[in-house]
């Protein structure tokens, strides 16, 4: 995070039990994380020694959603980590329980802020728009699946943009989870469209 200047970074199975907070090395580093089962699940945001102070609210739902707000000047912004329920192994009534507590939280944001949405959303947009232009960018990977579905149904409802579908990268840059020969792209980036040009 320091090499590459980065503010906040949202994590996903960090498993490590319980709704706290707490500093992790002498450089001002700060994790807030939720988890409700050991070796499971669990997400979190590690915010640098810049923006830690600038924190005014908390909100963990779950061990799939946090979420942190910053004021800065004029500024409100919402740092959002989920983490979606596989797409297999999972009964369908969790998968639908994730999807409307993260549109809950979504629609208690006020529309004058700005929401940074990082997860592992467990489904693959595919490679093209396919209808979805401007939530959508045109520059995934692979095909559409139904949980990818999901995801452009859900950023489309809350005129959300799936940022890193906007720049053409490489396959290889593109991929955030790999298995022996199975390669996906199931991490995304979600902003509201407005804030597509910052």
């Amino acid at each position: 995070m320091t090499r590459r200047r980065i503010n906040f970074m949202c994590l996903q199975e960090t498993k490590w039990v319980g709704k706290k907070a707490k500093e992790l090395d002498s450089s001002g580093f700060k994790l807030w994380y939720t988890d409700e089962v050991r070796s499971r699940n669990g997400v979190g945001i590690i915010v640098d020694k810049e923006w830690k102070k600038d924190i005014v609210d908390v909100k963990r739902i779950g061990d799939r959603i946090i979420a942190l707000k910053f004021v800065v000047e004029q500024d409100t912004f919402n740092v959002i980590s989920a983490y979606a329920p596989p797409q297999v192994g999972l009964e369908e009534h969790l998968k639908v329980k994730f999807w409307e507590e993260l549109e809950g939280l979504i629609q208690d944001i006020p529309l004058g802020e700005k929401i940074f949405l990082g997860g592992d959303l467990n489904g693959h947009v595919g490679s093209v728009s396919r209808g979805f232009e401007g939530v959508h960018g045109g520059y995934g990977l692979g095909e559409l699946n139904a949980e990818g579905n999901s995801i452009l149904d859900f950023s489309s409802a809350f005129d959300l943009t799936i940022a890193n579908t906007c720049f053409r990268k490489r396959d290889e840059h593109l991929i955030t989870y790999k298995s022996g020969a199975s390669c996906s792209q199931i991490d995304f980036f979600l902003i509201r469209k407005t804030r597509r040009s910052v």
